[in-house]
């Protein structure tokens, strides 16, 4: 597919990036016997790269690339001499939890190194959670029925709008219909937000800040750059208000509604601590909520604030999803947001505490049509972009919360999953990621090299970008708008269960 028929946005290519790690975490193990008479059909018959023949000898090189049993033709039944044996791999299926189960992490892993979603062997497109996205499908129709799927001369538009007031701020307009979450300079790594940063520059979109400030390093790259006010106010300064293009106000996370942000003090680094002027060591908390926004009124006060210091830039306003979320929704239109940014229950890292995490927001798939209708009913839908976040973990995920009625969505834990995180629930201790990433140690943060990280992310974006456009093209359709609030192309596993048992009923 050549990704740059979606827009005139150049897309970077893929370049192959393997993983930081001598023995990369595959689903399937080959064992070779000394039978084994190195007749080279195995690497012949392979077409993962699984075998290599080196100085008349076969190697297993690469055994995580082994899709197992669904292999068209599997090596170790085709060994003349039975020197092969297939075992699944304990190392993998202590992998993950519901939500990330195996298959997603080591199916993102290799999207990000191949830039293509895997062709067998692994589960991509959902969890094992039983609920929330796990529990909706696409209603695709077959391939060979869609007009448009056989139409390879036009990819679909995947581009998305953030300004759609048509005030004097600025005319954005991103190729991708994502951008990446906030997360702050003390949760993780400076070597991680540079890579979500330059990626997010490479694909044409956006990263967020988060709330710990904004880095230095991070200036050469402000045309792509998201700045996050916090109730904290750390690191929130006027000169980076009036470089950006965005500012986001965060009034509430999806996972932890009701509680502020916390950096714990083993987290709290001399560089954390300088640039969110605190003290080294000592833990930080950010209040719930602004204790000076109360109402539509003030909430008013505080995006009129940041168009004082920054004419042209737009306002996104992160908030979770309360029973009343459509009444905010419609309030920040009112107070003249550009962005109204829906943080659902499913998101937020290892660092947000059990207490709160999936017991307070609601569920994003319950949330996003309720506010997507009553913009709708007001007749200010069209006026103000609605972007979801919270849980989303592939391109289904992507299409799914779209189907449901937002614009776009906000990335944040499948940017770790390509640097390859394995969901330790590690976060927010300073040398509890033993890969680096969500931290702030600088022996382990030099683990992530930023080209690496970079390509990596890349890679995993234009794999979501093409199998979007695979999914628009079986739904016939031309631009990834035309899929926004189609509830009619989802179904609810449990009804659809229902409705069966039903229709046997009656029949």
């Amino acid at each position: 597919m050549n990704l740059n028929n979606t827009s005139d946005f150049i897309y970077p290519e893929v370049v192959e990036t393997p993983s930081r790690f001598r023995n990369p975490i595959g689903k399937y193990r080959l064992h070779r016997t000394d039978d084994c008479i190195a007749c080279g059909k195995c690497v012949e018959l392979c077409p993962y790269g699984v075998h290599v023949m080196r100085r008349g000898m076969v190697f297993v090189e690469h055994p995580y690339r082994c899709v197992g049993p669904d292999c068209a033709d599997p090596c170790y039944e085709a060994c003349p001499e039975n020197a092969l044996s297939l075992k699944r791999n304990r190392d993998f299926d202590a992998l993950g939890d519901f939500r990330w189960t195996a298959d997603l992490l080591t199916s993102t892993w290799h999207m990000a190194e191949f830039g293509q979603v895997p062709s067998a062997g692994l589960e991509y497109r959902i969890g094992d959670s039983g609920g929330g996205f796990d529990k909706l499908r696409l209603v695709l129709p077959k391939a060979e029925k869609s007009s448009v799927a056989e139409d390879t001369s036009q990819e679909p538009d995947m581009s998305l709008e953030l300004n759609r007031r048509g005030d004097d701020a600025h005319g954005i307009r991103i190729p991708v219909p994502f951008y990446g979450g906030g997360m702050s300079f003390g949760s993780v790594s400076i070597h991680t937000m540079l890579s979500r940063v330059r990626a997010a520059t490479a694909l044409g979109t956006f990263c967020c800040t988060g709330e710990g400030g904004y880095p230095d390093e991070l200036i050469p790259y402000d045309d792509h750059i998201i700045t996050q006010v916090a109730t904290g106010l750390f690191g929130v300064r006027e000169e980076t208000i009036q470089r950006v293009k965005i500012v986001e106000f965060k009034y509430a996370q999806g996972a932890k509604p009701g509680l502020g942000g916390h950096l714990l003090g083993d987290k709290v680094t001399p560089s954390v601590a300088r640039m969110r002027e605190a003290v080294v060591g000592y833990p930080l908390f950010s209040p719930f909520p602004f204790h000076s926004v109360y109402s539509v009124e003030d909430h008013k006060k505080h995006v009129d604030w940041i168009k004082a210091m920054n004419p042209k830039a737009l306002v996104s306003v992160k908030v979770s999803t309360p029973t009343d979320v459509d009444m905010v929704a419609v309030g920040s239109y009112y107070a003249g947001a550009h962005i109204i940014h829906l943080d659902g229950s499913y998101g937020g890292t290892g660092a947000a505490p059990d207490i709160a995490k999936k017991n307070i927001a609601m569920p994003i798939e319950y949330a996003l049509p309720k506010v997507h209708r009553f913009l709708e009913e007001e007749g200010v839908r069209d006026k103000i972009t609605v972007i979801a976040s919270g849980g989303i973990r592939t391109p289904h995920d992507i299409a799914k919360t779209i189907a449901l009625g937002a614009d776009g969505v906000c990335i944040g834990t499948a940017d770790l999953v390509a640097l390859e995180c394995v969901r330790c629930h590690n976060c927010e201790s300073g040398r509890g990621c033993a890969r680096g990433i969500a931290t702030t140690d600088p022996e382990l943060m030099e683990q992530v090299s930023v080209d690496w990280g970079t390509q990596r992310i890349v890679n995993m974006y234009l794999a979501w970008i093409r199998e979007l456009a695979r999914i628009l093209k079986r739904l016939n359709m031309k631009s990834i708008r035309e899929l926004v609030g189609r509830t009619d192309c989802l179904v609810h596993l449990d009804y659809m269960k229902k409705k069966i048992r039903q229709d046997n009923r009656t029949g």
